[in-house]
């Protein structure tokens, strides 16, 4: 391949992508989209996933973007996906990119609106998943503890 075919940004799901990066790690760059992702993708459609994104011929973009608007039509399994048993559909889906950030914004306030545990640690800005808050994920001025005078 001659390097006027070489495309040093690829515009794949709305999202700008380095030419000179490998597909599997190019396809990463997409919000939704995990390295392990993006290789059982290049497996499944037939493309070399060590080859550079800038070399990949617009029918491989097209391909690549029809797979990404539904993965389990190219034989994706659906433990992959990342939006399993979707809250309003109850069906297995894959969101990408803008779609991903406003679903989980609505999750969350949706949990706000119902007060469960999350909810209300989002609400308050603590943490949400079970770590430990007594000297960690402190914002503003951090108080120090004085020892005890023996």
């Amino acid at each position: 391949m001659s390097t006027s075919e070489f495309k040093y940004i690829v515009r794949i799901a709305g999202t700008d992508i380095d030419g000179r990066l490998k597909v599997a790690y190019g396809l990463s760059e997409i919000k939704g989209v995990g390295y392990n992702l993006a290789l059982a993708m290049c497996r499944l459609l037939g493309i070399d996933p060590e080859k550079r994104i800038g070399f990949l011929t617009d029918a491989e973009i097209r391909k690549i973007e029809n797979a990404l608007s539904d993965p389990t039509k190219i034989g994706l399994p659906g433990w992959m996906l990342n939006r399993r048993k979707d809250y309003d559909t109850g069906n297995d889906r894959h969101l990408i990119g803008a779609d991903l950030i406003f679903v989980v914004r609505q999750d969350i306030e949706r949990e706000k609106k119902i007060k469960s545990w999350r909810g209300i640690r989002h609400a308050l800005g603590l943490k949400v998943r079970g770590q430990r808050t007594a000297t960690t994920g402190r914002t503003g001025i951090t108080v120090g503890v004085k020892r005890r005078r023996k």
